[in-house]
């Protein structure tokens, strides 16, 4: 009878599932949906409870990401643990109100919470810096080389040069730790500076509260009074004027005080699409770096220190075997770390290039059937019925734009190709073009069925 990986403590399991849900899903969508998740698991795992915020989250959770947990924390614990989903309880009371449309067209639901203050004079200002994301913990290579001398620059420095400093690449290559990193050392330096770390759909979230709860004076002496603002994928502002608006205005009030901006996104600003042309502009007249994908060294060094940093040794031949098989993202080769740690501690079985086979099987099966940018372009094609040609044409109609970003998409999650290689075989496209189409069909497929039926066949279709 084979044992139950034990875990030492409900933390780890559901950490465990925390990980790989980061692999699978968007960014966004994992911020959004997974990482405010509260979870109470029983010592005999008997119950896991998913503790959600409101009503509509749970109904989502529910149905988006439920089933998907449970399975992970079946195959991670070895047994099927019932899941409970429930709404937290709330601290303070709050009176009851209908439902309301906010102005950036989203619906808010349940009880509208009178203003309370986030920030008192008698509390800190909560930065949300993450504390461990630092310059030293930071790999350097050619891949981001250009976009650390930025950020240290900007550091040490503030309000001068690279004001904005706009930096963007795809997921998982680093652009958040780079902020944080600039928010440690700034801090480090001047503990008394004012700083905020904040995601584009807070700052969406910020606004439509203090415009429900007509707390503007509170929200602009937040947001204009900063020091340094570092603002994660402001491609997430796109479609929301009322936003887009405050966001103006508190860039023109943090530049008139010599404030620093940094942001991040996953295209460079020219590309941005639904966002406002002085928005963009003004993203533009600083200094614009792009992230790369980390080459084999770098990647090589990455797992050695993140394997360090789970106090364990990583043999640099096993290193080496990952790094050639996990070409993308950062946050990938962090995933297959993480199968590796987990399969040699149930396993209990040392650390080798044979074990690190046995784990990333899934993985390496998908690779080594060799599925080429050609052959995908040519099914691609086939199912939309266009041409193959149209594939690496300059036409752009959607009728045939939009089968062009889907293999572009499939090119990037099905070969070992590069960005840019990708785009070379698309008619000699930029790599940022291949990298929008990633990032959009990556995110449709979540919202949209019948996308994400029509990628799942041709996925099929390709993976024979």
């Amino acid at each position: 009878m084979s044992e139950v990986p034990v875990f030492s403590a409900s933390h780890d399991l559901w950490q465990e599932c925390v990980d790989l849900l980061a692999q699978e899903l968007p960014e966004q969508q994992f911020n959004t949906w997974i990482r405010p998740l509260v979870v109470n698991i029983a010592p005999d795992l008997s119950k896991v409870t998913v503790q959600v915020g409101n009503r509509f989250k749970l109904d989502w959770v529910r149905a988006q990401y439920a089933a998907r947990i449970s399975a992970l924390l079946e195959k991670l614990s070895g047994q099927r643990i019932p899941l409970e989903l429930a709404l937290a309880p709330r601290e303070t009371p709050a009176k009851s109100a209908p439902l309301v449309r906010s102005f950036e067209g989203a619906a808010v639901s349940g009880p509208v919470h009178q203003a309370v203050p986030e920030e008192s004079a008698v509390l800190p200002f909560k930065n949300r810096i993450n504390t461990a994301l630092t310059f030293d913990t930071l790999i350097e290579g050619t891949a981001n080389r250009m976009g650390r001398a930025a950020a240290l620059h900007v550091a040490s420095s503030l309000g001068q040069l690279y004001n904005p400093l706009f930096i963007y690449g795809g997921v998982g290559l680093g652009k958040t730790h780079l902020m944080h990193a600039i928010g440690n050392k700034l801090l480090a330096d001047n503990p008394a500076a004012k700083v905020l770390y904040i995601h584009a759909e807070q700052f969406v979230s910020d606004v439509v509260k203090a415009y429900q709860r007509k707390t503007f004076d509170e929200f602009k002496e937040r947001y204009h009074s900063l020091d340094l603002l570092l603002i994660d994928d402001v491609q997430f502002l796109a479609n929301k004027d009322r936003t887009q608006e405050e966001f103006f205005n508190a860039f023109e009030a943090l530049l008139t005080k010599k404030s620093h901006i940094v942001m991040t996104s996953d295209t460079y600003p020219k590309g941005l699409t639904d966002i406002h042309e002085r928005l963009v502009s003004r993203f533009d007249s600083g200094l614009t770096v792009a992230i790369e994908p980390p080459e084999l060294e770098m990647r090589v060094a990455i797992l050695l220190r993140k394997a360090e940093t789970e106090g364990t040794t990583m043999p640099e031949e096993v290193a080496f075997f990952v790094a050639k098989n996990v070409r993308s993202n950062v946050r990938e080769l962090e995933g297959a770390l993480r199968k590796i740690l987990a399969y040699s501690r149930f396993n209990h079985k040392e650390i080798s290039i044979q074990l690190a086979r046995e784990a990333l099987r899934d993985l390496l099966s998908i690779q080594n059937r060799q599925i080429s940018v050609e052959n995908i372009q040519k099914t691609v094609a086939d199912y939309y019925k266009i041409k193959v040609a149209d594939m690496y044409s300059k036409k752009r109609p959607a009728s045939i734009a939009r089968p062009r970003q889907i293999a572009m998409y499939l090119a990037k999650e099905l070969t070992q190709k590069s960005l840019p290689e990708i785009g070379e075989l698309f008619g000699g496209r930029d790599h940022t073009t291949v990298l929008h189409a990633v990032r959009k069909m990556s995110a449709e497929r979540q919202l949209m069925s019948e996308l994400n039926q029509q990628l799942h066949v041709l996925e099929q279709t390709l993976k024979g």
